[in-house]
């Protein structure tokens, strides 16, 4: 199904879909947080991309044995590398800055991904850019800047970790905007788990992390609460998968920012902490700037392309 309101979508259930997809990323992020004063990152890193990629590996083979196509293989394995290569980077910046930051915040500011987009276009692809995108990206960065307060000493460095996964996963959506419409979507979510989980799993070996002992030494709780970690990124990307064949594009996006609000819900209950009055303003702009610069960018595509372009607001 197109996101080109088509007979036959529901929009409804698309957002529906979008809203789960967004309680899944806050709640992952906030365990990310709990579990990180326990375990090293580096560990809850792979353990979300292996869960990944072993999932999805069960889901293709499944698959094959119904008689339908596996779609093991990559038709592209240097986008697929590449695309792995951007996702893991954006995955680690937020794994390690929500140790640093109220995931509320660090969700706000790592939100500016659809206005570093334009940007980006702009710079690198020598896109033309209407006067109304760039009042957006300028607001956007205005946004971000209320919810840091620079010279404030709220976050400090900390900050660079959202700024770069956002920019990380700009260059990551481009880079699918670009190349989407050549993998089955599920042909790339293995792929993007696999080649975490790779990498991952070597950057163990040679570093002096026991990961064995690690998960040995662990208890129950922290080994329950390290699979749901994967489980809720690995879900949170297939739900966004379905809401895709479902709305259009531009019909979901608003919602996705739901995910800043879920996260200080999370935030207040888990950790006893709401954001500021100046923090909910930044929040609210980015939101408002990054939605608007989002379903901009998707209409553009859509008069471009054919094919659908995915969200580029999602990032864990």
């Amino acid at each position: 199904m197109s996101a080109h309101g088509q007979p036959g979508q529901r929009p409804a259930l698309g957002i529906a879909l979008i809203l789960l997809m967004a309680c899944c990323f806050a709640s992952m992020d906030s365990s990310i947080r709990y579990l990180g004063g326990f375990l090293p990152v580096l560990i809850i890193l792979w353990a979300r991309y292996s869960f990944q990629a072993l999932t999805m590996a069960v889901w293709l083979g499944l698959q094959s044995l119904r008689g339908r196509p596996a779609q093991f293989r990559a038709a592209h394995p240097r986008f697929q590398l590449a695309r792995g290569l951007l996702l893991l980077a954006t995955s680690a910046m937020s794994f390690y800055g929500v140790q640093y930051m109220p995931v509320a915040e660090f969700t706000a500011i790592n939100m500016l991904t659809p206005v570093l987009v334009t940007l980006l276009a702009a710079l690198l692809l020598h896109e033309s850019v209407s006067r109304l995108r760039w009042a957006l990206v300028i607001g956007g960065f205005a946004g971000a800047l209320i919810v840091i307060r620079p010279g404030s000493g709220l976050f400090g460095w900390a900050v660079l970790f959202p700024l770069a996964g956002a920019l990380t996963y700009a260059s990551f959506q481009i880079l699918t905007a670009k190349l989407a419409a050549l993998e089955s979507p599920y042909t790339t979510h293995f792929y993007t788990g696999l080649t975490g989980a790779l990498l991952l799993s070597a950057l163990l070996a040679l570093l002096p992390l026991d990961l064995i002992g690690t998960l040995r030494t662990a208890s129950a709780g922290q080994l329950g609460l390290l699979a749901l970690i994967g489980l809720l990124g690995t879900l949170g990307h297939l739900l966004l998968i379905l809401a895709l064949g479902m709305a259009p594009t531009g019909t979901l996006m608003p919602f996705v920012y739901a995910q800043i609000g879920v996260a200080a819900f999370i935030g207040w209950l888990a950790f006893d902490h709401l954001p500021d009055g100046w923090a909910w303003v930044g929040m609210a702009v980015v939101s408002a700037c990054g939605a608007a610069a989002a379903w901009l960018n998707v209409r553009r595509a859509q008069r471009e392309a054919a094919s659908p372009v995915a969200l580029d607001t999602i990032a864990d």
